[in-house]
């Protein structure tokens, strides 16, 4: 009887769980069983073994060989087992030194011929192997992804057979380099927009502090051309953020050539996402839409005709920065610290408030088409702001605005401004940032008192102006929040047409 292990990991999240890989050949009738509660793919990993052994012109011995999974009460899910399965299984034939592959985690799919295929989840995989001491063993072709991990040594093989001549000393596998940066989408230009003046005021805004922001107007006034801006004035993600989008997009399996992502990212999914596109599930508990928006910009578009319970499930999230996908075996976390962008028709034909377009049950239609969003999920938006369309009149004589590069600038000062004054440890913006980092002027402070008793405004609304104000006074350099700081955030503050109902009685 021969026993042989090797380590793998399964994720929960973006955590690296460390698995051991543990074989046994012993006399018996000849089977090949898979323990240790495995899913469909993992079990279906024998049959590949068997045929990527035969490819290489190895037999399976006749004998009983038994693949245990530890810990034995941890669901493993996925292929990419495969190949810390077949690893075990040579050392336990004694086909490779089960001394050097102690020193090594494993992860990979192996095709029917030996190759390895890529699979999701090597950058955190890569991590976890460096805070074990281990190297790791992957696909060629991640490689470059897994050198991200640093303290590390990769072994990146493109097929199983080039592997075992490494180990045997007939052949030498090099080392990768980090794959790189990941190229950043080209966005249009602000200077493209012409007027609109108050609603490029918010976005300005919602980018330098971090803001939820929620745009209303008739088809065509422009919302998703907006919208689709404000990823260009973000500043680049700082290295330690970097990573942690990289890790949510390596699980997801979207990490593309192992490059590391460096600009925010930019999602923006349709209205006919399920609950857990959005916020994350499915049988393999993958990140949500949320997650994948994580330190970047999470765009809906036609916001009313989302799923009620996808949004819902939002509210968790931008609160606290992450979701939870709870399933009967375990309960896993993603981050979800995003910026949120909406964009929504004050009806449903669009037109309420144009006595000339609007139907003939307004405004009755545009209380109800609003009140699809709860109370509670307008109280967690910081900006709303009403996009009127421009006459094409007037559109053609409109100056050009500022450019994309020129807003940036005023907003990377702004954020730099907030890192001094949170420090690394602190929040990462004003929308994260406790009440007691937000001290006001002596009449700043008296105009939000007064505002919030008279508008009703929740605790939550409160704090949330306040953190807009923080915003508008550090995009003007001021140290203090001052009166007309307040004023301005205050105006930003649920001005939704044809919905009078204050957020309060909800």
């Amino acid at each position: 009887m021969s026993i042989a292990r090797i380590r793998s990991f399964a994720f929960s999240g973006i955590e690296a769980v460390p698995i051991e890989v543990q074989v046994q050949i012993s006399s018996g009738l000849p089977a090949f069983l898979v323990v240790g509660l495995p899913d469909k793919a993992v079990g279906e990993a024998r049959e590949r073994v068997r045929a990527a052994l035969t490819a290489m012109g190895l037999a399976l011995p006749p004998k009983r060989v038994l693949i245990n999974l530890a810990p034995a009460d941890l669901l493993k899910e996925g292929s990419h087992f495969d190949l810390p399965i077949a690893l075990a299984v040579l050392a336990a034939m004694e086909v490779l030194p089960s001394d050097e592959l102690a020193g090594y985690a494993a992860l990979g799919e192996l095709s029917l011929d030996g190759t390895l295929n890529p699979v999701a989840g090597v950058l955190p995989a890569a991590i976890g192997a460096s805070n074990l001491d281990l190297g790791l063993i992957c696909p060629a072709s991640q490689g470059g992804e897994a050198a991200w991990a640093g303290r590390v040594e990769v072994l990146a093989t493109p097929d199983l057979l080039t592997l075992i001549n490494h180990f045997r000393g007939t052949q030498k596998l090099a080392f990768p380099e980090p794959a790189g940066v990941a190229e950043a989408i080209g966005g249009s230009d602000m200077a493209d927009v012409r007027g609109m003046e108050t609603t490029k005021r918010a976005l300005e805004i919602a980018a330098a502090g971090g803001h939820n922001l929620l745009m209303i107007g008739p088809p065509g006034s422009g919302k998703s051309m907006l919208a689709a801006r404000i990823a260009g004035l973000l500043p680049d993600l700082l290295p330690r953020e970097a990573l942690e989008v990289s890790m949510i997009h390596s699980v997801a399996g979207m990490l593309e050539g192992g490059r590391l992502v460096m600009r925010p990212p930019f999602r923006e999914p349709h209205h006919s996402a399920s609950q857990a596109a959005i916020t994350g599930g499915g049988q393999r508990a993958r990140p949500g839409e949320v997650s994948l928006a994580h330190r970047g910009v999470l765009f809906l578009d036609e916001l009313p005709e989302f799923p009620r319970a996808a949004l819902e499930a939002l509210r968790q999230p931008m609160e606290s920065g992450r979701t939870t996908v709870a399933r009967a075996m375990a309960h896993v976390t993603y981050p979800a610290r995003f910026l949120l962008i909406a964009a929504m028709n004050p009806c449903r034909c669009g037109h309420l408030g144009n006595a000339s377009r609007e139907c003939s049950r307004a405004p009755r239609c545009g209380e109800d088409y609003q009140g699809k969003i709860s109370g509670p999920l307008i109280d967690r938006i910081d900006l709303t702001v009403e996009v009127q369309p421009i006459p094409p009149s007037e559109l053609a004589r409109a100056p050009q605005g500022e450019t994309t590069a020129t807003v940036a600038a005023r907003v990377a000062i702004a954020r730099e401004a907030q890192r001094a004054r949170y420090g690394p440890d602190g929040p990462s913006s004003n929308a994260e940032a406790d009440v007691k980092h937000l001290p006001l002027r002596p009449e700043a402070a008296e105009l939000a008192e007064r505002a919030a008793d008279k508008l009703g405004q929740s605790a939550r609304g409160y704090t949330r102006m306040l953190r807009v104000a923080r915003t508008i006074a550090d995009l003007a350099q001021s140290p203090l929040i001052r009166r007309q700081d307040v004023a301005e955030a205050l105006a930003y503050r649920h001005r939704m047409p044809g919905r009078n109902v204050s957020v309060a009685a909800h």
